[in-house]
């Protein structure tokens, strides 16, 4: 998947909870509910998007963080409007599904970045320039002397 589709569907993930959100009777609990669900699930896209105007690898991931703490916060509200009765559960499971499917890209993404971040600045990797003593660590252009 691109990171052009993942946006979409980031987005279209996050118009389909709001599209509930209509469905949700107007009551004090449920408005709490509703507004915590609709800042988690369009957090998702938002900060998707933001990750991917990262300058670095590590802003990347940490980035991606976010994304997994929305991704993953995200049903919490759900499982809260569907154990209250407030939407019928038939409304809910497509939506826990994509959250489920969009949690495990973003852990993954998260994996990925993290892990190519550190082997690029393993210690063990570093080559030594023999003329000048000098050892790179990282593609950065991070140098110190020996």
């Amino acid at each position: 998947m691109t990171s052009d589709q993942l946006k979409e569907r980031t987005k279209a993930f996050a118009l389909a909870v709001i599209r509930l959100i209509d469905a949700v009777p107007p009551c004090l609990t449920a408005r709490v509910i509703s507004n915590q669900l609709v800042r988690s699930a369009t957090s998702i896209g938002a900060n998707y998007r933001a990750a991917c105007r990262a300058q670095s690898r590590a802003e990347f991931a940490a980035k991606l963080s976010i994304v997994v703490e929305e991704t993953d916060e995200t049903p919490y509200w759900l499982e809260l409007i569907r154990d209250l009765g407030l939407v019928k559960r038939e409304q809910l499971s497509a939506l826990m599904k994509e959250a489920s499917e969009l949690l495990a890209i973003a852990v993954a993404s998260r994996k990925t970045a993290k892990s190519s971040g550190r082997a690029k600045n393993d210690p063990s990797r570093a080559i030594v320039n023999r003329q000048s003593s000098i050892i790179n660590f990282s593609d950065k252009g991070q140098s110190w002397a020996h």
